[in-house]
């Protein structure tokens, strides 16, 4: 009964909302919408842009703020930014606060998904090692149901360590407290479409975005924390580049501004359509952008220009050999 009434809450909302294209609300952060969300009948996407510390609590409050405002504007799926659950202030505060899969944060939006009947994308989670030989953790792209189930992990395969002296010296090894994944997921199927799942970094790599491609995703996202000086650089660029190369759109949930003494994040969620048009964006404060995902245009984009027909894997190789969705990895 109460998941019929929140559905029902949903299309109302959406009603509402047919002649409106900026949508302001009465939480403490901007709720911005760019495009003809509510004008249609197609999937709405809510991107989510924040800004985390290392207070578990407030953080867990900004989120289940994000998510009620994006579901109460009829968004069916809803996205988190890497991090959501906590920005550390060194490497053994991180591994201190990390947790399971089965622990308060994620007990705490599986709850939120299923109560607002919502499908969510929370990425990255740190998640806690599971062997005692070595404590460092995963950064853990999570993917959880409306009726609250996790129905896919992918943990991130390429960390960002990097030492840049250009604008002030970034210098990060992620590595040091976190362990690289060993395997590209599966794309979800979700009330938006198939969702292709990355992290951060992986943005720079266009070989795991179109092997994600060739194994049917739709949509591609890249929940971030990008540090101010690479943002400023080439934040927009890679995604409207990705969105472009595999004609599917691009969904890229951000953090925001000063997270402690030492870390500052660029924003700038936005999401991208496959023509490579920003159709949802944040700008530099904590918020929701929301926007439909017309998958018929998908459609269309692809049989105008059939680039995966068009490929000479025969002059130059392959990523992936895929069959029915369905994809063997190639070592090139």
């Amino acid at each position: 009964m109460l998941l019929t009434v929140l559905n029902s809450a949903k299309t109302f909302s959406r009603h509402l909302r047919l002649n409106f294209k900026r949508i302001v609300t009465t939480w403490p952060f901007r709720t911005m919408s760019v495009g003809k969300v509510g004008r249609n009948n197609w999937p709405v996407a809510a991107v989510c842009q924040m800004t985390s510390t290392s207070d578990k609590t407030d953080n867990l409050r900004v989120c289940q703020q994000l998510i009620s405002s994006a579901a109460t504007q009829g968004a069916d799926m809803v996205f988190l930014p890497e991090a959501f659950d906590y920005i550390a202030e060194n490497k053994d505060e991180s591994i201190e606060l990390s947790e399971n899969l089965d622990g308060d944060t994620i007990t705490a939006m599986k709850d939120a998904a299923k109560s607002h009947g919502i499908w969510l994308s929370l990425g990255g989670f740190h998640q806690r090692g599971l062997n005692g030989v070595d404590s460092r953790i995963r950064n853990s792209h999570v993917i959880i149901n409306s009726n609250g189930e996790v129905v896919e992990v992918y943990d991130k395969i390429h960390l960002f360590d990097v030492k840049l002296k250009r604008d002030g010296i970034v210098q990060l090894k992620e590595s040091a407290h976190t362990l690289p994944g060993t395997r590209v997921s599966s794309p979800v199927s979700t009330p938006i479409g198939r969702v292709g799942l990355g992290i951060c970094y992986d943005l720079r790599f266009p070989e795991m975005s179109l092997v994600l491609k060739q194994m049917g995703a739709e949509i591609l996202t890249f929940p971030s924390a990008f540090t101010s000086v690479t943002g400023q650089a080439h934040w927009e660029v890679l995604l409207r580049t990705r969105a472009v190369d595999n004609q599917c759109y691009v969904v890229a949930a951000a953090q925001v501004g000063q997270h402690n003494g030492r870390r500052m994040s660029y924003g700038h969620a936005m999401i991208v359509d496959p023509w490579g048009k920003i159709v949802a964006s944040c700008d530099g404060e904590v918020g929701v952008a929301l926007a439909e995902i017309d998958l018929d245009n998908l459609r269309k984009i692809r049989e105008e220009m059939p680039l995966d027909d068009q490929r000479r894997p025969d002059l130059y190789g392959s990523v992936a050999v895929c069959d029915s969705g369905f994809c063997k990895i190639l070592i090139i």
